[in-house]
């Protein structure tokens, strides 16, 4: 059947139920109905499995669908079942079949029913495989997920190099290669590999204009950032990714305990359970999955609202094609990822001991990652450049949907740098890549640049008014404006472009945006006693402070036993306006919410109001705790009457360290009754002189206590009375 004689319309109706093709479907569907090789670079969701299943159906013989991922030729597999009566329609070969079963995937595909044959490249490589193809009719061949072929791709898999060959045994056959990401640099690689150059290349754009692009700084409070985030978009499906399967537990946990339904998902939970969690976030019984990248291949759901990157990814396919889980449905997607250099360096740690080959590409990869980090420019005009697509950053569809563009950075003139760079380019004859060029520039010597003698040339450091720094966000941005080029061949070597000769020859002005700087924060946000932070809101703690006291002569105890000033200082800070939220505050915890809360949150609540103030949304994350363990087992022992020099040496601790344990037990509104130690070492006498003297006291400090009794008692002894005082009159 010739493409003329096809009515392709009428087969798609019929078939998949459209009235029309999406974006390039047509024109590939044509390519591959003609017997001509085709390539395909189309972004997830773009409807790439219709290009090669609407012409399996419709040719005569098997297509063959080579894929690396077990799962996604099962769902293809049932799809394609559900729009044909015939169940061999499409049929899956791998290790996985019995022999029955295999022999019968041959029968429907010698008797002519099965259109659709989804293999794994380990199981086409087979000789009684390929024997059995040559007997029967093969209409094409399809690679999906083609950039598995690259060892620039983000997803390379040896057994992939070697299919162009296995293809050869099958005769003549054209081939179809699709691929949802891929730079120039893998494209130019699946083309040579698969020895198609002569192939019809289908490329849609890149952009998603829907998605708002954002970098923080990833500091020690990033989960409260993610918590308050999640909090702001209340109701709405997200995916959180982390690097490690451990972080994918903790940060799963700590959403839980703050409120949020979350469900972990990565490939050390059984197979059952991550089924079961993906099912519960396609259902919509939870709303957010924390995951490793071992999340979302093959997950179909439109209606995802934003994609987290907890860790920075190890390359820019992997966070365009995480993110692009984002907002499938054309609503919004807000795409935000926490970036910090410690990061970056921990990744090149994990790769040091791969193959130098590996390494190489692995560094440059994540060269490009920090460099989209870090950079000031428009975060989508920089992407789409890194896929070889051209973006006005001006009048382009999604322009002003990024961090940058929309807190523009400010820029500087730098026409005349831009010519030292270019000259300097053309000077070292176009071999280095960035650092050297850099290293020239600012004149700083290594072993390449001493080999290539460049260090005794009369242009060597002729940048060295500015820093590295400044010269790596140049080259960014130039090679972005197209007035130099990545080498393809040799990736990451610098060569002027055509527009790089004309503007040498015409220099005209280049504003530059200077990057960001994201230095290590110490966010402590969370108020300790031993700091006060000095932001709290001066009026509120006034009232405050005399609430606590009215309260303290109402039940008759001193102000301290109601709440410390630290936490009074944690609520002018953070506006606590339900119990809930009280029991978050700093030294507060639930007991201590409970008993003496209730007037705090009304009078804030009020103040709140009056005042119209914006609460921050950071209502305290609630810590899971690796500490949390320690306290239980102190309550735990401490009710068995355990001597507490035992519990410490359990621990490990000193007896200070159990102490302070103790008091922030006590302090956060938890009994401990430790009358049974205190009896051993003070008589009833003793302990009800420092009873009364705490209880008339306008503090609790011990240094005051220490004065007032002159030497009587040590330390340990009058901290450990506070201890069954606060126990006693506060808990």
């Amino acid at each position: 059947m010739k493409s003329t004689e096809i009515d392709l319309h009428k087969e798609l109706k019929k078939y998949f139920g459209f009235n029309q093709f999406k974006g390039l479907q047509e024109g590939v569907v044509k390519s591959i109905i003609t017997g001509n090789n085709t390539f395909v670079i189309m972004p997830t969701g773009g409807g790439k499995s219709l290009c090669y299943q609407l012409p399996a159906l419709v040719l005569e013989g098997t297509a063959i669908v080579v894929s690396p991922l077990i799962a996604l030729m099962k769902n293809q597999v049932d799809a394609m079942r559900s729009i044909s009566s015939e169940h061999g329609i499409a049929h899956v070969l791998n290790s996985s079949l019995t022999k029955t079963e295999i022999n019968q995937v041959k029968s429907d595909i010698r008797s002519g029913v099965t259109k659709l044959l989804y293999v794994a490249p380990e199981s086409l490589a087979k000789e009684d495989y390929i024997q059995f193809f040559n007997e029967v009719p093969v209409s094409f061949v399809a690679i999906d997920e083609a950039h598995c072929i690259s060892e620039w791709g983000h997803d390379f898999r040896p057994e992939y190099r070697n299919l162009r060959n296995i293809i050869k045994l099958l005769g003549d056959i054209p081939i179809i290669g699709l691929t949802a990401t891929a730079t120039p640099k893998v494209q130019e690689d699946i083309l040579k590999n698969l020895e198609m150059s002569n192939a019809n290349v289908f490329k849609a754009s890149f952009n998603r204009p829907n998605l708002f692009y954002e970098i923080r700084t990833k500091t020690k409070n990033v989960e409260s950032d993610i918590i308050r985030f999640i909090k702001q978009h209340k109701g709405k499906s997200g995916v959180i990714y982390c690097l490690s399967r451990k972080k994918v537990e903790e940060i799963a946990q700590v959403l839980q305990v703050n409120g949020i339904s979350a469900v972990p998902y990565h490939a050390g939970l059984d197979a059952k359970t991550r089924a079961k969690h993906q099912d519960m976030f396609l259902m919509e019984d939870v709303e957010v999955v924390v995951a490793t990248i071992a999340f979302g291949m093959g997950i179909d759901k439109p209606d995802v609202r934003f994609v987290i990157h907890h860790d920075i990814p190890k390359s820019l396919e992997s966070y365009y094609q995480e993110t692009g889980r984002a907002g499938r449905d054309g609503g919004e997607g807000h795409c935000l990822a926490y970036y910090s250099y410690k990061d970056i360096e921990k990744l090149e740690k994990f790769m040091s001991g791969k193959p130098v080959a590996e390494q190489e590409v692995g560094f440059a990869l994540l060269q490009e990652v920090v460099a989209y980090a870090e950079t000031s420019m428009s975060r989508r005009k920089f992407l789409l450049h890194y896929f070889g697509e051209e973006f006005d950053d001006v009048n382009g569809e999604g322009a002003d949907m990024d961090d940058n563009v929309r807190n523009p950075k400010k820029k500087v003139e730098a026409q005349d740098q831009v010519v030292i760079l270019l000259n300097m380019v053309k000077d070292t004859k176009q071999i280095f890549k960035s650092k050297e060029l850099i290293f020239a520039l600012v004149g700083k010597i290594n072993a390449i640049i001493k080999a290539q003698k460049i260090d005794l040339q009369p242009y060597f450091g002729k940048g060295k008014a500015f820093d590295e720094k400044y010269w790596m966000a140049l080259i960014r941005q130039v090679l972005v404006d197209g007035l130099l080029n990545k080498d393809i061949e040799s990736y990451g070597v610098l060569k002027l472009s055509k527009k790089g000769e004309a503007y040498l020859k015409k220099p005209v002005s280049f504003m530059m945006s200077e990057d960001h700087e994201y230095n290590e924060v110490e966010d402590d946000a969370i108020v300790t006693a031993s700091k006060s932070t000095g932001t709290a809101d001066e009026a509120l703690m006034a009232m405050l402070k005399d609430l606590r006291k009215k309260e303290a002569k109402k039940l008759g105890v001193p102000p301290f036993v109601i709440f410390q000033d630290p936490s009074l200082e944690d609520m002018a800070l953070k506006y606590p306006i339900s119990i809930e939220e009280l029991s978050n505050i700093h030294g507060v915890g639930e007991g201590k919410a409970k008993k003496y809360g209730s007037p705090f949150v009304s009078l804030i609540n009020r103040y709140v109001e009056d005042n119209d103030i914006t609460r921050p949304d950071d209502l305290v994350v609630k810590s899971t705790g690796a500490n949390s363990g320690l306290k239980l087992y102190i309550i735990q022992n401490v009710d068995r009457k355990l001597a507490l020099d035992d519990i410490a040496k359990a621990k490990g601790l000193s007896m200070d360290d159990l102490l302070k344990e103790m008091e922030q037990i006590v302090y956060s509104g938890t009994k401990l009754n430790i009358k049974y130690w205190v009896d051993d070492i003070l008589d009833d006498d003793q302990q009800e002189e420092i009873h009364e003297y705490f209880m008339e006291s306008e503090s609790d400090k011990i240094d005051a206590a220490l004065k007032e009794f002159d030497g009587d008692y040590d330390t340990e002894e009058l901290r450990l009375m506070r201890i069954k005082f606060i126990s006693e009159v506060a808990n």
